[in-house]
């Protein structure tokens, strides 16, 4: 169904919401509507959204915006994010933590240090998980539609040059050279695109050297290089997951119950 017969509930709501006051529809097919005292629109990548560190992954901002970061402060972000069907993002590490609110089916490649491996975590709507500063992770849709999220990170916004640190990057910090800006950065270079989750981000300009990044120094960026890359090896070897049996049903299911709830 279409996000605008999604957002039927809103309608009647529209109208009375006071002035400042927006109200959001997160469909079960990933569709996004919008609603304030003007109206009912559905959000789309071609106005509201922002490239959400790969080609075909999209970022809608509710606190902060790409600019955030500990010297322009929300000190925080809080973002929709729209994932892209049987996709992935590239394999990267954030430098604040991180929490992300999964309303479809996901699954988060975290890499596990203690022992040395690659831990998959599969989620459903409505599980969220929180990612340590630093910790390499992807984020992968499992399902055949699009998958909406809801994403928090302290202290960066998509064009801090520390929000999303890939391995490519990591390798080019360890020999002490930056780069800017990184693949998160709206308009930048990035990774070849949603159907081919593990390859190497675009090239970027070179600027400078290891005193410009905004992380601590004594991060070990040949080791966090090698830890992504392990990532990206097991995304290639396992692919993005599949949804289960139960998982469709349910899905299915899903489309039924938020079509008979809000008001009419």
């Amino acid at each position: 169904m279409s996000g605008i017969s999604e957002g039927a509930p809103l309608r009647p709501l529209a109208g009375r919401l006071p002035g400042g006051v927006d109200l959001y529809l997160l469909g079960p097919d990933g569709g996004i509507v919008f609603a304030d005292r003007e109206g009912v629109r559905e959000l789309g990548p071609e106005r509201e959204f922002l490239r959400f560190i790969d080609d075909g992954q999209f970022a809608h901002y509710l606190v902060g915006d790409a600019k955030t970061s500990p010297e322009r402060p929300s000190n925080a972000t809080v973002k929709l994010g729209v994932v892209g069907p049987r996709s992935a993002f590239t394999p990267h590490a954030h430098g604040g933590e991180h929490f992300v609110l999964s309303l479809g089916y996901a699954a988060c490649g975290l890499y596990d240090a203690v022992r040395g491996e690659v831990t998959e975590v599969p989620l459903s709507p409505g599980m969220m998980i929180r990612i340590p500063e630093m910790m390499p992770h992807s984020f992968a849709n499992r399902g055949t539609v699009p998958l909406t999220i809801l994403a928090a990170n302290t202290g960066y916004g998509i064009d801090h040059e520390d929000y999303a640190i890939t391995a490519g990057e990591a390798e080019r910090r360890a020999t002490g050279v930056s780069v800017s800006p990184l693949i998160g950065a709206s308009g930048a270079s990035g990774a070849s695109g949603a159907d081919e989750p593990g390859s190497p981000p675009g090239s970027v300009a070179l600027t400078g050297t290891d005193t410009d990044f905004g992380t601590s120094t004594s991060t070990d960026y040949r080791a966090l290089a090698a830890e992504l890359r392990a990532i990206e090896d097991a995304q290639r070897i396992r692919g993005v997951g599949a949804t289960t049996v139960r998982e469709r049903l349910a899905a299915r299911l899903r489309r039924v119950a938020g079509a008979l709830e809000g008001p009419r």
